[in-house]
């Protein structure tokens, strides 16, 4: 009875109360501490530990939270613990809080809202969120300009801000005219930011998939936007082609253009497909209806330059030359393909000589008329591939080829020895020239020789006969032919003759050879005639004769070095001859000179002696007389020189004396001067000193007063005084043994008589 029971595992909060003991088994399990105190914009968020129903009758089960908003004072409960303490967040303007469901529940807005969905919050000031809801994080605005869009996409299906239903995948745009500043919503995503499209009076476009009013996509549709305007491309629009400039045409210039479908174009009807062209000048912008393929120009042309047409509704291929053209809207340009060699041709120099210079080392216009300029003295044979005819045409002229013209390519033999296929031409030189060439001949005594020769030759043909011109293209290689025709004759006589009658009678067996001989006359033909190609050889002639076999190359050198040693002491011995009959006659010539010579070097020499003897006389005559003058003028000299020097001297010894007085002067007054300022200074310090020690004793003295310097006078005999006093003497004597005193007859008086 009157026994505490102990309520064991439970705990009790106490507040505000009277001391109180604790009983047995209770314990302290905290010390006492301050209520918590929760301000405004704040909230402890609280979690049940065990069911219990609150004070507002409301039933709370273990693990539920739920918030303590401030402002007030927190009392806890023992069937409740603090999870944390939240803190309102500041939602600035042009920002909005992500907010997230942790479990289903009601937002502030008293929208209900499920587990894991997402929501902002836009309104500005403090937000406290409450247990149910979890902070994503903030979202900044996207503030619009005039000249900026928002390109958004929905991520799932949703009604935006502006209450609109969006699909997810659906884009769309948000722009100034819709709001100044832009919150993306948590179902949105932003793809970037779009530049507004701006058009000037001189520009137009095309939008390819425009966007309807009402905001669907018109696909495989094309709109026409003209400047001056500015606009957004809204998703899933294109423009095609870019922005582009207002077609301006020029007098010579056009458009071409080509129906898309179906048009009215001026008064006319035009089908798809269907071309026409616009002519300068003039200003235009071609409708979505309507394709521009190319803008073209009259293409200028001089009366030798061209142009080749095709016409693409029939194919004919024809050259425009000698004015300038403008293409009509069925007609194209072609490219007129050269072989290769034919093309390299063409860019170089006409000329005898393989290695041409390279005129134009730029490609050639495949459209242009091609062109050649044949040189003097030579033909061009030009072959009509549709016509199936040729044509020669001789230089100086112009050959302008027609789309179905082609030149004929020359390959020539070329090189000393002649070598097939070494020289491409398309220009035939008619001569006259020569060609060099070196052949291998065996005489009839098997002495191998080798012959350069040179021939003269050209081609006899009427410029105004084609048949006949014709002619001398009918052999492609005619100069390899023609070598070839000459060796052989050369070498069929050669073989024929001996080596040595070849040696002295090579020039008229070869020329023999090669033209043959009159067989009425006798003698031998001026010139050889190919009537094949109207080639003539009019000469050859041998420039070089060297054997081939060592054997007879020794033997023709020795022969000839015998021939050359007999014909130079031939020519030893006359000039020796002659050097002897001109040495005779020059010393002939020199014996004369020399008599004459020393006959007037004997006259010369009796006319210096004169001379000699009349300068001898003089000489004398003059050197005693300029003696005696200057004797007489050097004792002048001298004794006026003495006497200058003697008056200098003086003057110099005066001035001296005077320098060494004025200076001995100035030493003594410099140091009387000196010294009396020594002395001065000297007096002064010594006054200064004595007035520093005088009114240092004096300061000394009143600083320490009268009455101290007498207390200092009198502490010596007073202190003598007392110390005798205190040990009881009456008088006293200090002595030392340098001094001796004479006691004897000191007590006398002090002592009384026995």
């Amino acid at each position: 009875m009157g026994q505490a029971k102990v309520k064991h595992g439970e705990e009790e909060i106490r507040f505000q109360c009277e001391p109180f003991p604790l009983y047995p088994g209770e314990t302290l399990k905290e010390k006492p501490q301050p209520l918590a105190v929760v301000n405004a914009n704040q909230a402890l968020r609280l979690r049940a530990v065990r069911d219990f129903e609150d004070d507002k009758k409301t039933f709370r089960t273990a693990g539920d939270e739920w918030l303590f908003k401030g402002p007030g004072t927190y009392q806890p409960r023992i069937e409740e613990t603090v999870a944390e303490k939240v803190s309102s967040i500041i939602i600035k303007d042009n920002e909005a809080l992500k907010m997230r469901a942790r479990f289903e529940c009601i937002d502030v807005n008293g929208v209900k809202r499920v587990a894991g969905e997402q929501w902002l919050v836009r309104s500005s000031g403090a937000y406290l969120p409450d247990v149910n809801e979890e902070v994503l994080g903030t979202v900044t605005a996207v503030v619009l300009t005039p000249t900026t869009a928002l390109h958004l996409v929905a991520t799932s299906t949703f009604t935006d801000i502006f209450g609109k239903k969006r699909r997810a995948g659906e884009e769309w745009l948000v722009t100034m005219r819709d709001t100044d500043v832009y919150i993306t919503d948590v179902y949105e995503q932003v793809k970037g930011v779009v530049k507004i499209t701006t058009l000037n009076n001189r520009q137009f476009c095309v939008v390819v998939d425009p966007i309807s009013k009402d905001g669907k996509p018109r696909f495989g549709s094309r709109e026409l936007r003209k400047g001056e305007m500015s606009f957004f491309l809204y998703p899933g629009e294109r423009l095609e082609s870019g922005i582009q400039d207002v077609y301006v045409l020029a007098e010579e210039e056009s458009l071409l253009l080509r129906a898309r479908s179906a048009v009215t174009f001026g008064d006319k009807a035009k089908h798809p497909g269907d071309r026409w062209m616009i002519y300068g000048p003039c200003d235009f912008i071609p409708p979505v209806e309507v394709e521009v393929m190319e803008r073209r120009h009259a293409i200028p042309l001089d009366e030798n330059e061209g142009i080749y047409v095709r016409d693409i509704t029939t194919g004919k291929i024809r050259a425009h030359i000698g004015s300038s053209y403008m293409l009509k809207p069925t007609e194209e340009l072609w490219a007129k393909v050269l072989p290769v060699e034919v093309d390299m041709l063409l860019r170089r120099e006409a000329s005898r000589d393989k290695n041409d210079k390279m005129v134009d080392a730029h490609d050639r216009d495949p459209t242009h008329v091609v062109s050649y300029r044949v040189p003097h003295g030579a033909a061009v044979q030009v072959y009509d591939y549709e016509k199936r005819k040729s044509r020669v045409v001789f230089g100086p002229d112009l050959v302008l080829l027609q789309p179905d013209e082609h030149f004929t390519t020359l390959n020539m033999s070329g090189g000393v020895p002649k070598q097939s296929n070494a020289i491409q031409a398309i220009a035939l030189f008619l001569g006259p020239d020569f060609m060099t060439d070196q052949i291998t001949v065996e005489t009839a005594d098997h002495a191998r020789l080798s012959l350069k020769l040179s021939y003269n030759w050209h081609f006899s043909v009427n410029s105004k006969d084609q048949e006949a011109a014709q002619r001398i293209f009918s052999t492609p290689d005619f100069v390899g032919d023609l070598a070839k025709a000459l060796s052989a004759r050369v070498r069929g006589v050669v073989a024929q003759t001996s080596f040595d009658q070849f040696h002295k009678h090579s020039v008229d067996i070869i020329q023999e050879s090669v033209f043959g001989r009159n067989p009425k006359t006798g003698e031998i033909n001026d010139q050889l005639v190919f009537t094949s190609n109207n080639l003539h050889v009019t000469n050859i002639d041998i420039q070089s004769v060297e054997p081939v076999d060592q054997r007879t190359r020794d033997s023709l050198q020795k022969s000839v070095q015998l021939a050359i040693e007999i014909t130079t002491k031939s020519q030893e011995a006359t000039a020796k001859q002659e050097a002897e009959r001109l040495d005779q006659e020059a010393r002939g010539r020199l014996e004369r000179q020399k008599l004459a010579d020393e006959a007037e070097a004997e006259r010369s020499r009796k006319a210096l002696l004169e001379l000699q003897a009349q300068s001898a006389a003089v000489e004398s005559t003059g050197q005693a007389t300029a003696e005696a003058r200057a004797l007489a003028e050097a004792s002048k000299i001298e004794g006026e020189a003495a006497v200058r020097q003697a008056s200098l001297q003086a003057e110099s010894a005066t001035i001296a004396a005077a320098s060494d007085l004025d200076e001995q002067k100035k030493r003594q007054g410099m140091e009387i001067d000196h010294k009396t300022k020594v002395s001065e200074l000297e007096i002064k310090r010594t006054r200064d000193l004595a007035e520093i020690e005088t009114a240092k004793f004096a300061d000394v003295i009143s600083a320490i007063g009268p009455d101290t310097i007498k207390a200092i006078a009198q502490a010596g005999p007073e202190m003598q005084a007392k110390l005798l006093s205190g040990l009881g003497l009456k008088s006293l004597m200090i002595t030392d043994g340098n001094s001796p005193i004479n006691l004897f007859q000191t007590a006398q008086g002090l002592v009384g008589p026995q």
